[in-house]
């Protein structure tokens, strides 16, 4: 079997994340040929990672990633992603308006929010989507965009123009990496118009991140952490890393 070089297993991660990928656009991020982007699918649809389709590929079982919610679902560091999303909810009042991105810690949030009886909530995360939407004291708005299976959110220029035009009291967002030189990161290209949407329309941003993210870098960067004004995270966070995070005038809890 052909092992996966460098590129390969970029374009793989990236497939994984967005559920399916474009040749052209596959080729643009990699600057490689249209016809070396083809040899690499092949390679990733012989070891059954991907399907290929007319013009890009699929990821290959993508269905059971819809239903089961499996990345969700193995995410590390659970306890810690709990007491991170208890620090978060004790900054929502009755009568907030707040973004939820979506992600692991977010959704462990939202199982908390159960009590409130006036709150206005507009999230990209269609399984926060279902844990809230019983809620008769949540009016609850779900942005537009293209489906990604692994973190069933969605995504893209449609759902980043869900922002637009509004304003809320709070966002929590999310990230896959808070880089060693202090970059929000994510996995996908896609992620970031609508990172960028929610971040101006918020008037405070709350980035949940547990520590095991901070100094890991994934492929897209959306910015400086100064982007945020409040970092939440758990108490394994190195004091190296906090002296850094409060260097760039970011509060953390």
């Amino acid at each position: 079997m052909t092992p996966l070089n460098q590129r390969r297993q970029e374009i793989l991660n990236l497939i994984r994340e967005d559920g399916h990928a474009k040749v052209q656009k596959l080729s643009k991020i990699f600057k490689v040929s249209d016809v070396t982007i083809r040899q690499d699918l092949e390679v990733l649809e012989e070891m059954g990672f991907v399907l290929r389709e007319h013009g890009g590929a699929r990821l290959k079982d993508v269905g059971s990633f819809a239903v089961t919610g499996t990345l969700l679902n193995e995410s590390k560091m659970k306890e810690e992603k709990k007491e991170i999303a208890l620090k978060a909810l004790a900054l929502i009042q009755e009568g907030d308006s707040i973004i939820l991105d979506s992600g692991t810690t977010t959704t462990e949030l939202a199982k908390l929010m159960t009590g409130f009886k006036e709150l206005n909530v507009i999230t990209n995360a269609l399984n926060i989507a279902m844990i809230l939407g019983g809620n008769p004291g949540i009016n609850l708005m779900v942005s537009g965009g293209e489906f990604k299976a692994s973190t069933l959110s969605l995504t893209g220029d449609m759902a980043a123009a869900s922002f637009k035009g509004i304003h809320v009291d709070k966002c929590f967002l999310a990230t896959a990496g808070i880089s060693p030189d202090m970059q929000l990161t994510y996995p996908s290209l896609s992620d970031l118009v609508v990172k960028s949407a929610m971040i101006r329309a918020a008037g405070k941003v709350y980035l949940l991140a547990d520590s095991s993210k901070i100094g890991i870098s994934s492929f897209a960067s959306l910015g400086r952490l100064s982007l945020i004004d409040t970092l939440i995270t758990d108490s394994k966070i190195k004091a190296e890393q906090i002296e850094t995070i409060r260097e760039l005038k970011v509060e953390i809890l």
